[in-house]
């Protein structure tokens, strides 16, 4: 009986150090940092002013009287 225990954990001992080797030894290459290109000075914020711009310029504003309440031009 203790041949087959010693036998059981010989084995149990081979078989954990096989998987603990199992993938090789871990090489970490350096990698080159290649720093990232500033934002551009135009944006797409300009953009969006001159478009705001644009928008009340053209649309905002009327003529009409928001206080006369007359119907078909009568005053």
């Amino acid at each position: 009986m203790k041949t087959q225990l010693a036998a059981i954990l010989a084995t149990a001992v081979t078989l954990s150090a096989a998987t603990a080797h199992a993938g090789g030894p871990v090489i970490i290459e350096e990698q080159e940092v290649v720093a990232e290109k500033p934002a551009s000075s135009v944006g797409i914020l300009p953009l969006l002013l001159v478009g705001i711009v644009l928008c009340v310029a053209l649309c905002g504003g009327s003529d009409d009287d928001e206080q006369g309440g007359s119907i078909g031009g009568e005053r």
